[in-house]
């Protein structure tokens, strides 16, 4: 079982997509050509947005060790990116088989109606797998601690799709998709606390300025693509790079902030049909029971106020990572995964650019002190990993560093159930429990409700 579900992670979102989306359109009574299309392309939107991030992280890793070299930002936590993060999370035995007990897990809660979400974005399952192995090690091998954790973070994942669900939809106009991925719907707690703090402030609350408003105040300054453009160029300068390679890199930014939302729109393209058909059939069959397709928010990274912020945020963060005491951290090789930080902010803000930006700011900050502390047991997990497996070169960790990455680690979920473990041991697990029960319970009371005022 392991080695078929390791097979089919190495294959990747653009092969198996077409398949798993073919699948699931016959199963729900598509026909076969527009089932594949719509896999297809949901499977072409991974082969670009691919290409797009490693054109970023490529052409920007150089500029930015350079930067560090330069201005001796030398922290002791060093950037490992997600890559690293994957290889601990998949390369010790709770990684081994967590994607067949999460979807034991997932169906149980869909049949028991606890959860409205089918998570088939298998290749977001490292994040669970992460928080696992992580445990398992700073619990001393404990599988017992390991599945827990990554058990807990699933199901509590899962709720949070099902309950911001709605407003998700709404938002980016995507009817039956929810989002359980546990990084991004972190970020919902920030949101919703933060932009509620923001409300109350006069005169903030009066700042109403989207990526639109903002094309109509600044003109093209205002655009992605020029803001991306500037902080190229900015970045190049910083490291003192040539004309060529400075024009060079503000264009390569500029072009990254262009195409994500070309092709993003492959997976709303793909999505739909599927999504639509999905709640016709769960609404003939099932007496109105509504389903959500739970998919990667890079669905959805391409909408402006996200490209705005993220392209912002990235040399603010660079510079506050320095400033800020006790922080060991400084983010660069997760720098790509900015984007993902905004899918679920953007719903509670409503697309509002300074609000995002806020919230954002303060998520990162905060994010950079969780990964610093948590630095410790990810050097821990990744050293064990590699010397297990020595061509799991992901997971090496420089000579005089520990490892560290902005992707999940940075979450307020995985650091709030790494802190019950690793401080609270026994105590931990029993808030942890129990928190996951009311959730569950709470949501499934919701569900019913709504269920039978629906018919």
């Amino acid at each position: 079982m392991e080695q078929v579900f390791e097979y089919i992670i190495d294959l990747g979102a653009s092969v198996m997509m077409p398949v798993l989306f073919t699948i699931i359109g016959l199963c729900i009574g598509m026909k076969f050509g527009k089932a594949l299309k719509s896999g297809l392309y949901v499977g072409v939107g991974f082969v670009g947005l691919n290409i797009v991030t490693k054109l970023l992280t490529d052409n920007f890793t150089t500029p930015l060790d350079t930067m560090c070299q330069l201005y001796d930002w030398s922290l002791r936590v060093f950037d490992m990116g997600w890559p690293a993060a994957a290889a601990v999370a998949y390369g010790t035995a709770v990684g081994a088989l967590i994607i067949p007990v999460c979807l034991f897990v997932n169906l149980v809660m869909l049949f028991t109606k606890c959860t409205r979400t089918v998570n088939i974005d298998l290749w977001n399952y490292w994040h669970f797998a992460f928080i696992g192995a992580v445990a398992y090690f700073v619990m001393d091998e404990s599988y017992l601690w390991g599945y827990f954790a990554a058990i807990v973070c699933y199901i509590v994942t899962l709720v949070m799709a099902d309950l911001t669900a709605d407003r998700f939809q709404k938002h980016y106009d995507l009817q039956g998709i929810s989002i359980p991925q546990p990084f991004c719907q972190s970020f919902t707690v920030f949101a919703i606390a933060i932009n509620w703090l923001l409300d109350r402030i006069p005169g903030f609350n009066k700042l109403d300025v989207d990526a639109e408003g903002l094309k109509k105040k600044f003109g093209v300054l205002g655009e992605p693509l020029v803001l991306g453009v500037i902080v190229g160029v900015l970045i190049g300068w910083a490291a003192q790079m040539d004309i060529k390679k400075i024009l060079f890199l503000g264009v390569t930014m500029g072009g990254v902030m262009e195409l994500i939302p070309r092709i993003t729109s492959l997976f709303i393209d793909g999505l739909k049909p599927i999504a639509e058909k999905t709640q016709e059939v769960a609404k003939k069959r099932f007496g109105g029971m509504k389903v959500h397709i739970g998919m990667s928010p890079a669905l959805v990274i391409g909408h402006p106020t996200t490209l705005v912020c993220s392209v912002i945020l990235i040399p603010v963060i660079l510079a506050i990572a320095v400033l800020v005491p006790g922080n060991q951290f400084l983010p660069l090789a997760s720098l790509a995964g900015m984007f993902y930080l905004f899918p679920m902010i953007l719903p509670y803000t409503k697309g509002n650019v300074m609000k995002s930006l806020v919230i954002g700011l303060v998520a990162l900050i905060v994010g950079l002190y969780f990964v610093t502390d948590m630095a410790s047991a990810f050097t821990l997990a990744a050293n064990e990993v590699y010397k297990n497996d020595p061509t799991a070169s992901a997971a090496k960790i420089p000579e005089g560093f520990e490892g560290g990455a902005l992707d999940f680690a940075s979450s307020f979920f995985g650091y709030v159930i790494y802190a019950c473990v690793k401080y609270l041991r026994w105590i931990g697990m029993g808030v942890l429990t129990l928190i996951t029960i009311a959730m569950v319970v709470w949501n499934r009371m919701r569900i019913v409700r709504e269920e039978r005022e629906s018919k």
